[in-house]
């Protein structure tokens, strides 16, 4: 399983995702501006890894930042952090990781520059091994969903490639294969960067799970044929109330998985969750170049002079979202305000194994 980025001898190392499946190209960034063109320009995407590439570009920005004290290296790093935050708007995960690189360096690092420096590196290093661990434990608990036969329709890329490890929204997928659960994923393209058709369809053929590539706007017809059993997805951001940001196209789906009566399940790790936002109104949405939807695969598709949107993403409001399946349980949307740091209740939830039904199970 290919990683989407690794850290090694000062060196952030990003697998460049725009030139994937047909070239694995590996892009060596010796300084935290790389880094943030690497997420700007998606060489690296997927909420979970753009956390872990920004707390690495925090890392790496440390190196060359001059400053005579810990507390002054915290301070000198203010454009690192500003210009790392400006890269993407719309996934959470960026802000709480540098958020928390600030708050290691803060309690931490007291010593000298060089011990400062070497505690963002293995914060850093933390990040990315826990980003692994919670997803495991995602897909144990969103596995129990899936039965034996199901066919999974899933949206744009919450694999491996977009965390730092084993994904999101495929992690269940994965889990129910270990499971000895026989199972088909159809995998929307995702217009227009198709991150389903180059990443998701790349890594289930990896994996050795039966798939189906569709166009995005196929869904709605073979829900009506009843060939497909339910949705899993990502999310870049999830409000307190349980609207869910995700890649353009999602709301699309989840509308139509509630018209067919069929369970559309987040995936949502912990640090996804802004329990800041009051709801997905607040959500800001990227809109990037709208030449990416007048071309594909670098080819101009669309006449000169016609005027193209890019929404990168969209907001699905609560009421659509049968469960959120996070690293602590599966909740229902509704239920993720017990999961606030000032929440009710500070309780974690029961193993997957425990067999304990959740919320969200299929009809």
């Amino acid at each position: 399983m290919l990683s989407a980025i690794e850290q090694k001898e000062g060196r952030v190392y990003i697998l460049d995702q725009s030139r994937l499946p047909h070239e694995v190209d590996i892009i060596e960034c010796k300084s935290w501006m790389d880094v943030a063109w690497c997420i700007r320009e998606m060489k690296i995407r997927g909420a979970p890894a753009i956390g872990i590439a920004a707390a690495m570009g925090v890392a790496l920005g440390a190196q060359s930042v001059r400053a005579g004290s810990a507390k002054a290296l915290s301070s000198a790093l203010g454009p690192v952090y500003e210009g790392l935050l400006s890269t993407r708007p719309t996934a959470v995960n960026l802000k709480w990781a540098i958020d928390r690189m600030k708050a290691r360096l803060a309690v931490e690092g007291q010593g000298s520059v060089s011990e400062a420096r070497e505690i963002l590196w293995r914060e850093a290093q933390c990040i990315l091994d826990e980003d692994i661990r919670i997803n495991r434990t995602i897909g144990a608990w969103g596995a129990q969903f899936i039965k034996d036969g199901d066919v999974v329709l899933t949206h744009c890329n919450a694999g491996a490639l977009a965390t730092g490890g084993y994904g999101t929204a495929t992690a269940a997928i994965f889990v129910a294969r270990e499971q000895g659960k026989n199972i088909h994923v159809i995998v929307d393209e995702t217009r227009p960067v198709l991150q389903g058709a180059r990443l998701t369809a790349f890594e289930m053929k990896d994996a050795g799970i039966p798939m189906t590539l569709i166009t995005d706007n196929s869904a709605g017809a073979l829900m009506m044929r009843g060939e497909i059993d339910l949705a899993i997805v990502g999310t870049d951001r999830t409000a307190r109330n349980g609207d869910v940001a995700n890649k353009i196209g999602t709301y699309t789906v989840a509308v139509l998985c509630k018209e067919h009566g069929l369970p559309f399940y987040v995936a949502a790790p912990l640090s996804s969750i802004d329990f800041s936002m009051s709801s997905g109104s607040m959500i800001p949405i990227e809109e990037r170049d709208p030449e990416e939807v007048a071309s594909l695969a670098g080819k101009r598709i669309a006449p000169y002079g016609v005027n193209a949107r890019n929404m990168a993403f969209d907001v699905t409001p609560a009421k659509y979202v049968t469960a959120i399946i996070t690293e602590l349980g599966v909740f229902k949307p509704g239920e993720l305000k017990k999961l606030a740091p000032d929440g009710s209740t500070g309780r974690r939830a029961a193993s997957p194994r425990t067999g304990k039904k959740r919320p969200g199970t299929k009809k």
